[in-house]
């Protein structure tokens, strides 16, 4: 395949890569990347693009398309992620990820870190509030509690209570206090993480609803 049309079919990948991500609520970017190789019919790993890339093109995505339904979803999403928040201030809530750097859509996941040494308690917290949940792991990229996180294997992971809301599904993973002067890492780029606590979300949805001056 020719130089320049590597190029076009790399950006064709990501644009609908992108679409999925703002249309379907797609999160993972590797997972879009793929399938939108797959629509594409392209099944060569070397012309997929980054998840830059595609980061860049669902901006200009949702600029281009959903400039009057986005923002109005990632409002509720960020109110109903302030609610969750407000419910489990004691074990120190911090939003994180796409519905904090404002490129969620219709039905997006919403990422809550809590700053607990007890996992317990949160399990024991959403079973007394009667909150359905499922639990699952992810890999960590920090050092977290060997005790609490660390495998056989040697790997670390962070364990992770998923709730299903009207809006979408809401991730809350559960790290260790220390944990809080950690910062994470962008999907997208690798760059550090942006996180706000409840004060901090309070604040965004006021600029939210900010009139145009």
């Amino acid at each position: 395949m020719a130089k320049e049309n590597r190029q076009q079919v790399r950006q064709l990948i990501a644009q609908q890569a992108a679409r999925l991500m703002a249309e379907d609520g797609i999160a993972d970017f590797a997972y879009a990347k793929k399938k939108a190789g797959r629509l594409l019919a392209v099944d060569e790993d070397s012309v997929l693009p980054s998840n830059a890339e595609i980061e860049v093109e669902l901006k200009q995505y949702q600029a281009l398309f959903l400039s009057e339904v986005q923002p109005k979803i990632l409002s509720e999403l960020r109110k109903n992620a302030l609610l969750t928040m407000q419910l489990l201030e004691r074990f120190n809530p911090y939003l994180t990820g796409a519905v904090l750097d404002g490129t969620a859509g219709r039905m997006a996941d919403t990422h809550i870190h809590l700053f607990t040494d007890s996992l317990k308690d949160v399990e024991l917290f959403l079973l007394n509030q009667q909150i359905p949940y499922s639990t699952d792991e992810k890999p960590a990229r920090s050092l977290y509690d060997a005790k609490r996180e660390k495998k056989a294997d040697g790997r670390k992971r962070v364990p992770v209570f998923t709730l299903e809301t009207d809006a979408g599904l809401i991730k809350l993973s559960v790290l260790a206090v220390d944990d809080i002067r950690v910062a994470g890492k962008r999907a997208a780029d690798g760059s550090r993480a942006a996180r706000l606590d409840t004060n901090g979300v309070i604040a965004l949805l006021a600029q939210d609803f900010k009139p145009p001056a």
